[in-house]
């Protein structure tokens, strides 16, 4: 049998798989979570630190690896996240337990760990366990979820925007040379509001009847614009539309809830803002929407949890799922709204001024609506690759400011932002300045 037939076989309740054994939560093993004493500000009971409390804030950055001793101040947080040191324990902890027990473990017990990942994924983002499958990374997901739509047929269309990330984009053409349909791509609006973000889809949708599949990116990779979900989603319902949301860098910058935006389909990462190892990911799928998805590959899906069959990933980096508990764990002690309010603070605090210099362009608007801690801009008037490339190690050089470039908008080519938890307003303040200096 191959590996997800016995994981299925193994969450399904069933026998003698490469994960059988008792699909019970980590809670009822003994296995404790993550070792040594969490950060003061993150104990039960105590207040969360506010935006602004540098003191506390200090504190929880304590609970991470120190900061680069290079003189290089690291301002590119949203490639990937740092993992708390009791988070980078744990994995090492676990990794040594898969090492050692071999698949004497992984047979017989790491399915519990599986289920209450899902379980914790699903009461994060106000889905159902059943709705979850664990990926290695929201591209993974992307790409299960976009190539096995099933309701697409020749003369239909697809629609994507100039914010959605690249592996979404070019999945979506996948379909337009496999499926026959047309792939439709449009600018979104700049600078853009909460109302013509919601009017760009509309026109599209309007002026393109034959669209059936609509690609929106929650929190853009590109510039850090935040999408008005619900709305979209809502008014691409009303027109037969449906819609894949890749909520990959949204969440755990902010909150997510697919059933309050009506959701049908959504991507995440945990190694982003949740701070889980690399390699971790998910896939939801409503429950009433699993059967528009086809089985990967002619995977034979469990009629109890056919969601899986909808990914097949193979072997799994086992040690970084079960790390991934803890890492929700250790999120959620401090808690998405006062992790996002930090964020948005150190945002603002060179977003802000830097909007106001004279050779500066601000992408990402200001409205807390429509932004989160990433955020992008460039030197005005100068839009190309090259530009922003010579920019970004002019900030390097010179400031020690380690930046991303980031193309693909119809604007042209910019410079990313993305603070951390590490990061202090000092940094901010060094980043201002060396704007001024441009």
């Amino acid at each position: 049998m191959r590996r997800r037939t016995l994981l299925q076989a193994a969450l399904a309740g069933g026998a003698g798989g490469l994960l059988s054994g008792p699909a019970v939560p980590v809670s009822a093993q003994q296995t404790g979570p993550m070792t040594g004493p969490l950060p003061s500000p993150l104990i039960p009971g105590a207040a969360p630190p506010a935006a602004d409390d540098e003191a506390g804030w200090a504190a929880v950055a304590a609970a991470y690896p120190a900061r680069l001793q290079t003189g290089v101040i690291n301002l590119e947080y949203g490639a990937f996240g740092q993992m708390p040191l009791a988070i980078q324990a744990a994995y090492e902890r676990y990794t040594a337990k898969v090492n050692q027990e071999g698949a004497t473990f992984v047979r017989r017990d790491f399915v519990g760990y599986y289920q209450t990942l899902r379980q914790r994924i699903a009461a994060m983002v106000h889905a159902d366990a059943g709705e979850i499958v664990i990926t290695r990374n929201a591209t993974e997901s992307l790409q299960a979820v976009i190539g096995g739509y099933a309701r697409l047929k020749p003369g239909d269309a697809v629609l994507m925007s100039d914010h959605d990330y690249d592996s979404a984009r070019m999945a979506a053409s996948w379909l337009e040379r496999r499926r026959g349909v047309t792939v439709i791509s449009i600018d979104l609006p700049h600078p853009p509001t909460y109302q013509t973000l919601i009017d760009a889809y509309d026109q599209a949708l309007a002026a393109h009847p034959t669209v059936r599949l609509m690609l929106l990116t929650h929190l853009s990779h590109r510039d850090g614009l935040r999408q008005p979900v619900r709305e979209i989603v809502a008014m691409a319902r009303r027109r037969g539309v449906d819609v894949v949301v890749d909520s990959a860098q949204a969440w755990g910058q902010g909150p997510v809830d697919v059933h309050g935006d009506g959701v049908d389909f959504a991507v995440f990462n945990l190694h982003k803002w949740i701070g889980a190892p690399l390699g971790v990911g998910a896939l939801y799928i409503r429950k009433d929407r699993i059967a528009d998805i086809e089985p990967f590959m002619g995977e034979e899906p469990s009629e109890r949890d056919p969601i899986l069959g909808r990914v097949h990933t193979g072997m799994a980096n086992f040690a970084a799922q079960m790390a991934a508990i803890d890492a929700l764990d250790f999120h959620q002690a401090l808690g998405t709204p006062i992790i996002g309010a930090r964020l948005r603070h150190l945002r603002d605090l060179w977003a802000l001024p830097a909007r106001n210099l004279p050779k500066i362009e601000v992408l990402t608007p200001d409205d807390p609506r429509l932004c989160a801690g990433m955020t992008s801009f460039r030197v005005k008037g100068q839009t190309t690759p090259a530009a922003n490339t010579a920019l970004a190690a002019h900030l390097l050089e010179k400031h020690g400011l380690f930046t991303v470039v980031r193309t693909g908008l119809a604007g042209g080519a910019c410079l990313r932002v993305t603070p951390g938890f590490s990061t202090t307003p000092a940094d901010m303040a060094r980043l201002v300045e060396a704007l001024k200096e441009i």
